[in-house]
């Protein structure tokens, strides 16, 4: 659930962060897009929810003969494709306009672009969203996994039998004071 009643969207241009990205570029290589775009993916959802994004995964798909399509992964990501002749470029541009309404109705907080293309960059911030960098992207992720893991880890087990070794040392300290019959 969102902390607000306010939403942060943030959007990806799939391929460009594919192309941008050096484990997503060995994948594709190795694997195919198709592989790269799940691994995009997988990646993103953890990072959605920790950050409270409504995040948006844009592919293009004008090259295939398709109609545009829509994938909810969960609440806090989807992915599209885009119709037949239609630009990830131009499916964002024509969000970010659409959203600029709602962000004046303070129904969305931010609106958040992720591409490494300076003309995209460029027209997004004319519809008054943020950018962000495929690298800063990429940091933000990894940054966010490293959290989650400190704060999801369990606390380690102290290998000693004795009860003094396993609490800190503030505790330590309070029961030494009792012992003593100190305050």
């Amino acid at each position: 659930m969102y902390p607000s009643s306010s939403r942060a969207v943030l959007l990806v241009d799939g391929y460009n962060i594919i192309g941008t990205w050096s484990c997503l570029k060995k994948t594709s290589k190795a694997a195919g897009l198709e592989a790269a775009r799940s691994e995009l993916t997988e990646t993103l959802i953890s990072y959605s929810a920790l950050k409270y994004y409504e995040t948006q995964i844009v592919f293009d798909a004008h090259y295939q003969k398709t109609s545009g399509n829509r994938e909810v992964i969960n609440e806090f990501l989807s992915v599209h494709y885009t119709d037949f002749e239609q630009t990830a470029d131009t499916y964002i541009e024509k969000l970010c306009a659409s959203l600029r309404s709602e962000y004046n109705q303070s129904m969305v907080s931010r609106v958040i672009v992720a591409t490494s293309d300076r003309a995209q960059r460029l027209t997004v911030q004319g519809y008054g969203a943020e950018w962000m960098s495929a690298k800063q992207l990429c940091y933000e992720v990894e940054a966010s996994i490293c959290i989650a893991r400190k704060r999801y880890q369990p606390p380690k087990q102290s290998k000693s039998r004795f009860l003094a070794n396993s609490i800190d040392d503030k505790a330590r300290q309070k029961l030494a004071q009792m012992r003593m019959g100190l305050k």
